[in-house]
C-alpha cells in the first residue's frame, strides 16, 4: 500500500523527486553501463493490474480475451524495446499485516453493495469511478503471463520486500508499480505504471536520493521515516500525537500545503535532529502507545532493510533477519521431497494455495462480486467449501500417529456475514471413493496409464463426480472443465435454474469462435445484477478446479481452466438474458446448427449427472417482467419471501453432519472436536451452518 500522502507530497511539494523519462534510452544507457547485464524491470503485478485492465466492461465478470490481448500488447511494447520483464505477485499474507488486509477487505465489501445497487436502479454498469476489478483477475492474470512467456514469481513474503530485493540483487533497471513503498527501499529505481504511455515507452521516474535532499534525510533514514508516517505495519492511530508534538516544534513552511504535507516535513525533521542510533529508537518506542509489542517500530524498519544492508537505526543482528524469514522447515507436510516441489511450483506460479496449505495451513480469498442482498445465492466461499474440503484431506495426508486425522486448515474467505474477526476452521473431509486416497507421492511423481486415470477420478471425486470419468474423458479438456463445474454448482445451488444452466452452456459453446474484437463490439441492452454474481461465481469456481488441479497431480493441463477460454462476462449477460426472456434454442446458439447438437449433448450430460444426485433441475424464467416486479415491490420482506429460495446446502445436516444430496454420503463430520473450538455464527438468511471459528 506504501505511505499515505507521500505520494501527493511528492507530486506537490517536491517537484525535483520527479521526472518524466524515456525508458528505451534508459535501457540503452543500461546495456552500455552494465555490457554483461541487459535491461530488466521487475514489475509489481498487483499494483499494476488495475492499469492493465482496460475494458470497457468490467462488472459482467471480467472481458477475458481482450485482457489477454491488452497483456500482449503490454509485453510486446518492453519486447520491442529490448527489455526484459520479471512479474511479482504475492503469494503470502504475512501476520503483521493481516489486520490491514481485513480492514480494505471489509470496506471493499461497502463498495461493492454501492455497485450492485447502482446495477439494481439504473439495469447498467456503473461509471469507472466505481471500478472493481473482476473476481479471480489476480489469480488469472499470472497464468496469464506465463501463458504468454513471461517469468513469473510469487512470493514467499510480502511481494514488495521480494521486489526490492530482486532488483537489487540483479542490477535490474528499474522496478515499475504504484506503491511509495518503492521510494524507501535502497535498491533500483522507481518507475511508475500510472503515468506510463506505452506507445512512447515514457514514465515518471521517482528519485530517492532527491527526497532525501529535500527532507535533509539519508537513504538509511528513509525506513525510520516510513515508519514514523504509518503504514501497514505501525497503525496511525498509534503516531497522531507523535506528529502533534512534531508539528509543534515545526511548524508548518507554507499555509498552501496540505495537512498531510505538513506532518511529513514535521517528521523529517524530528529525524534529522535525533543521534542515528538504535537508542533513538528505543526511547520514541517506550513514549508511542504501540500497546503489547514495544518492539513494533524496530520490526517495521526491518523490514525494509534488503538482503546485504544495515540500518544505523537498528542492531546488527537484526538487520538481516527479514531475509531469514522466508526460510521454513516442511509445515503440515511430512514429505521433504513434496514440499519441496511444492514450494518449487508456487515460486514459479504453476500451482495454486497448494504451498499455502502444505506450509502453514492458512488461505485466503478477497472480495467477489457478490451481492448482500440476494437470499438466493449463497457466496462463493460457502459454495465451494466442500469441495476445498475435498482438496485439502488429498493435500493434508493423515499421518499414521493422528489416528488418520487430518489438521483444520484456516480459511480467510470473504463472504457476507463474516466479520472476519478470526479465519475459519475447516475440517479436511475424505474423499468418496474405493479404497484410500492416493498419496501425493503417487499423485504428483507417479508415472503411466494407471497413474493418470487416478489423477483424474481423485479430481473428479474432489467435486463427487468420480462416476462420471469416462463421460468428461470423452469431452474436450476446456468444455469437460465447464461441465464438471456446472455439474457441481447445480448439486450446490437449489435456486439454479434450466435457464441459468442453458446461458452457461450457450455462452461457452459461441465463446469458441469469438475474437476479442468481437467480444468488445458486444452492447449490452442491460445489465442484470443475478448474472453479474453468477458470473463471479463462475470465475471462482473455475480457481477451485484450478487449486484441485494442482493438488492431484495435474490431470488436465493449466491452460483448460482459463476463462479467456470458456466465459466472457457481456456475452455470458447476452446469453442469460435471452435464456429468461424464453427465446429459441436457434436465437440463444446465433442460428449455428452444430452449435445446436453440441449444446444438447452437454446439457444432457449435466442433466444426467444432477438426477444421478436427485437433483432435478426446474425452470424458473427470470425475464423482464420478473425484473420490473422486483423493483416495482422493492427488496422488503413481502417480496423476499415470495421469491425466495431457502439454500439449505446439501452437504450441510444438522443431524448427519456433512452430506451430499441424497443417498451418497458427501463427506463425514465437518465440525472439529476438542478444546478451543466454538460454534460459528449463523447467517440467517441463507440457513448456512458456518464452520468453528478460533475461539476470541
Amino acid at each position: 500500500m506504501g505511505i499515505k500522502g507521500l505520494q501527493g507530497f511528492v507530486a506537490n511539494v517536491c517537484h525535483d523527486v520527479h521526472k518524466m523519462i524515456n525508458l528505451k534510452e534508459m535501457a540503452e544507457e543500461h546495456r552500455m553501463r552494465y555490457p554483461d547485464s541487459p535491461p530488466v524491470i521487475v514489475v509489481d503485478a498487483l499494483s499494476c493490474i488495475r492499469h492493465w485492465y482496460t475494458p470497457e466492461s468490467w462488472v459482467c465478470g471480467g472481458q477475458w480475451r481482450e485482457y489477454l490481448a491488452n497483456l500482449e500488447d503490454f509485453i510486446n511494447a518492453f519486447t520491442a524495446a529490448d527489455i526484459k520483464l520479471v512479474f511479482f505477485f504475492d503469494g503470502v499474507v504475512e501476520q503483521k499485516k493481516r489486520s490491514e488486509w481485513v480492514k480494505r477487505r471489509l470496506k471493499n465489501n461497502k463498495e461493492i453493495g454501492r455497485i450492485f445497487q447502482s446495477i439494481k436502479m439504473y439495469r447498467q454498469q456503473p461509471g469507472r469511478g466505481m471500478f472493481f476489478i473482476p473476481s479471480g483477475l489476480p489469480t488469472f492474470t499470472r497464468f496469464a503471463l506465463k501463458s504468454l512467456g513471461q517469468k513469473t514469481i510469487c512470493s514467499l513474503q510480502e511481494a514488495d520486500y521480494e521486489v526490492a530485493s530482486y532488483g537489487l540483487q540483479h542490477n535490474c533497471m528499474g522496478i515499475l508499480g504504484q506503491d511509495t513503498d518503492y521510494l524507501i527501499y535502497n535498491t533500483s529505481p522507481y518507475f511508475s505504471i500510472e503515468k506510463l504511455c506505452l506507445d512512447k515507452m515514457v514514465t515518471v521516474m521517482y528519485s530517492r536520493e532527491n527526497l532525501c535532499l529535500a527532507l535533509n534525510l539519508n537513504i538509511t533514514d528513509l525506513p525510520f521515516f516510513a515508519c514514523l508516517l504509518g503504514n501497514d505495519v505501525v497503525p496511525e492511530a498509534t503516531l497522531e500525537g507523535f506528529w502533534h508534538k512534531c508539528l509543534t516544534s515545526c511548524p508548518p513552511k507554507s499555509q498552501s500545503y496540505g495537512e498531510r504535507s505538513n506532518i511529513i516535513l514535521a517528521v523529517a525533521n524530528y529525524i534529522a535532529g535525533l543521534p542515528r542510533s538504535y537508542s533513538s529508537v528505543k526511547n520514541l518506542e517506550e513514549m508511542l502507545p504501540l500497546g503489547s509489542d514495544k518492539t513494533l517500530l524496530c520490526k517495521a524498519i526491518e523490514s525494509y532493510i534488503l538482503p546485504g544492508q544495515q540500518s544505523p537505526w537498528l542492531p546488527p543482528s537484526l538487520s538481516n533477519s527479514q531475509a531469514l524469514s522466508a526460510k521454513q522447515d516442511t509445515g503440515m507436510c511430512s514429505d521433504q521431497e513434496i514440499f519441496q516441489l511444492a514450494k518449487e511450483q508456487h515460486i514459479t506460479g504453476e500451482n495454486y494455495m497448494v504451498f499455502n496449505i502444505l506450509s502453514n495451513g492458512e488461505v485466503e480469498c478477497s472480495n467477489t462480486l457478490e451481492d448482500e442482498l440476494d437470499m438466493e445465492l449463497p457466496g462463493q466461499a460457502l459454495i465451494y467449501r466442500p469441495a476445498r474440503q475435498h482438496i485439502y484431506s488429498v493435500l493434508l495426508e493423515p499421518r499414521k500417529d493422528t489416528q488418520r486425522v487430518c489438521s483444520v486448515v484456516k480459511e480467510w474467505f470473504v463472504y457476507f456475514g463474516n466479520p472476519l474477526h478470526q479465519p475459519d476452521l475447516i475440517q479436511p473431509v475424505q474423499l468418496d471413493i474405493p479404497g484410500e486416497t492416493p498419496s501425493l507421492r503417487t499423485l504428483w511423481l507417479g508415472k503411466g496409464p494407471d497413474i493418470e486415470n487416478q489423477r483424474y477420478s481423485t479430481f473428479l471425486a474432489c467435486f463427487h463426480l468420480q462416476d462420471m470419468v469416462e463421460e468428461l474423458k470423452a469431452l474436450k479438456a476446456p468444455v469437460a472443465a465447464v461441465c464438471c463445474l456446472l455439474m457441481y454448482l447445480l448439486m450446490q445451488v437449489d435456486s439454479l435454474s434450466l435457464e441459468d444452466l442453458n446461458a452457461f452452456v450457450a455462452q461457452t459453446l459461441c465463446l469458441q469462435g469469438m475474437s476479442a474484437a468481437q467480444l468488445s463490439g458486444l452492447q449490452l441492452v442491460q445489465v442484470d445484477s443475478r448474472a453479474v454474481q453468477l458470473g463471479a461465481i463462475f470465475i471462482r469456481g473455475l480457481a477451485t478446479l484450478i487449486m484441485a488441479n494442482s493438488a492431484c497431480g495435474s490431470p488436465f493441463s493449466m491452460d483448460d481452466f482459463m476463462p479467456w477460454k470458456v466465459f466472457d462476462g457481456k456475452l455470458f449477460q447476452e446469453k442469460y438474458r435471452q435464456s429468461h426472456r424464453g427465446c429459441s434454442l436457434e436465437e440463444l446458439l446465433e442460428g449455428n446448427g452444430f452449435l445446436c447438437t453440441q449444446f444438447q449433448n452437454l446439457k444432457s450430460l449435466i442433466c444426467k449427472a444432477c438426477m444421478a444426485k436427485n437433483r432435478t433441475i426446474q425452470s424458473r424464467q427470470r425475464g423482464d417482467g420478473f425484473i420490473a416486479e422486483m423493483h416495482r415491490r422493492g427488496r422488503g420482506a413481502s417480496f423476499q419471501q415470495a421469491h425466495r429460495t431457502s439454500f439449505a446446502p446439501p452437504y450441510c445436516n444438522q443431524n448427519r453432519g456433512s452430506q451430499w444430496r441424497g443417498r451418497q454420503p458427501y463427506g463425514s463430520q465437518s465440525q472439529p472436536s476438542g478444546r478451543g473450538y466454538r460454534p460459528g455464527h449463523q447467517d440467517q438468511r441463507r440457513r448456512f451452518q458456518f464452520t468453528p471459528r478460533w475461539p476470541r
